[in-house]
């Protein structure tokens, strides 16, 4: 057994080399991706996939060895579900690697271009990251999306799993390397970075091999990523997802919104985690609204305004306001005015994805306009603040810094740009 409790001989390793020579290899392999025509990632894309269909039962047989252990060492359902493959997720894997090999490829986009006055021509274009690291937690169907998005934009990935997928992503690259070899592109472009914790270290230390670190996780790892690296960080976000009700609110939209936002699936960073109410619709509203969530199963942990509309509501602490439940819980206040939700959010909010339900569009535009937020949203749902949904493709992850990418990363925001000029001999005066 090796540290991390997995069976070396049940899987394959790929590498017993250092962190360092790991990078030193991926920087090389980056330089040749960075000049790739889009057919020939693409053709790697498509035999990636292949490869990983081809090795369904591997990655299988590696991924029962994990989810065997998390239930061994007391590992909640929610956590191994998220853990679990199944022959359909693989194929959903295999599917996204398909898809990726049809989407427009970023590289080479002029972002804007224009002629000086003394005829020089200046073009922004879009070149790839370079090396890229992603530190991230379960779910081992995150490992062949983060390869696929930086292979497709240039980039070379270095990807560090969790211990409790070790198997699992050992299998998935092993496959997606088979498959870069077979299409002629260096297997250096995907590597698994495995070791213990001074591993994650040497990552987050190493400028100049790696260009860019990407954490998805929870708060705990993202916050670790973004305190502790010298490499820059592109800080994937937790979600205290807030939904204000407005006064003027259509209460049969709010209700089915808040539900979907906070019941389809309560475990992601766009599931609602905090419910404002307006004090004028609270009468009419909070009764409705409480019982259709204990109906399905949410527990509400309400100041005392709230607690006066049902029994079942249980005290919220003032902690809870900050928190990412990301399970069946859900905190609520009701506020007196626009204003005092907005300051609640402007307090409590991790700058993720905001919501009104309002039928005043002055009422909106405030909201919109006033609320920080990666994403605002006016009579929707949170749950629509994802790539896939926002038409991307492919999306790495959801930022909720300010610099070069917000809100669902897709293809464009895993690259850079250049500035390309071009004269006739112009020199400056």
């Amino acid at each position: 057994m090796d540290r991390d409790g997995s069976n070396p001989s049940r899987a394959p390793i790929l590498s017993v080399m250092s962190f360092t020579e790991q990078a030193s290899r991926a920087k090389v392999a980056s330089r040749a991706l960075a000049v790739l025509p889009r057919a020939q990632k693409d053709a790697a894309l498509q035999a990636m996939a292949d490869a990983l269909a081809a090795a369904v039962e591997p990655v299988l047989a590696a991924n029962a060895l994990d989810v065997a252990a998390a239930r061994a060492s007391g590992t909640g359902e929610a956590l191994v579900d998220r853990l679990s493959l199944t022959t359909a997720r693989v194929e959903g894997m295999v599917d996204g690697l398909r898809a990726l090999a049809g989407l427009p490829d970023p590289v080479g986009d002029v972002v804007r271009g224009w002629t000086n006055a003394n005829g020089v021509r200046v073009r922004q274009v879009r070149v790839p990251l370079g090396v890229v690291g992603i530190i991230y937690e379960a779910r081992p169907n995150v490992t062949a999306d983060a390869a696929g998005i930086c292979l497709k934009a240039g980039n070379a990935s270095l990807l560090r799993g969790s211990s409790s997928a070790l198997n699992s992503n050992r299998a998935v690259v092993a496959a997606l390397r088979e498959g870069l070899a077979a299409s002629g592109l260096p297997e250096d472009a995907v590597q698994l970075v495995e070791g213990d914790r001074s591993v994650t270290g040497e990552m987050m230390a190493a400028r100049g091999l790696v260009d860019v670190l990407i954490p998805r996780g929870g708060a705990g790892l993202i916050n670790a990523v973004v305190d502790g690296s010298k490499v820059p960080v592109i800080e994937t976000g937790t979600g205290n997802c807030h939904l204000f009700v407005d006064a003027s609110a259509d209460l049969d939209m709010a209700i089915a919104i808040m539900l979907n936002a906070k019941v389809q699936r309560p475990s992601v960073c766009n599931a609602l985690e905090t419910l404002l109410v307006h004090a004028d619709v609270a009468p009419a509203f909070l009764p409705r609204a409480l019982a259709a969530l204990a109906e399905s199963g949410v527990t509400v942990h309400g100041t005392p305004a709230v607690q006066s509309y049902s029994p079942d509501v249980v005290p919220a602490t003032a902690e809870e306001f900050d928190a990412e439940y990301l399970s069946l819980d859900l905190a609520c206040d009701v506020v007196g005015s626009l204003d005092d939700a907005i300051a609640h959010i402007r307090v409590h909010s991790t700058g993720h994805s905001e919501t009104i339900i309002t039928s005043e569009r002055r009422s909106a535009d405030r909201f919109t306009a006033e609320v920080d937020a990666a994403a605002v949203l006016v009579n929707a749902s949170s749950r629509f603040v994802d790539g896939g949904e926002f038409g991307f493709g492919a999306e790495i992850g959801i930022s909720t810094q300010k610099l070069h990418a917000r809100g669902p990363m897709g293809l464009p925001e895993m690259t850079s740009t250049k500035y390309v000029v071009d004269g006739d001999g112009q020199t400056r005066a």
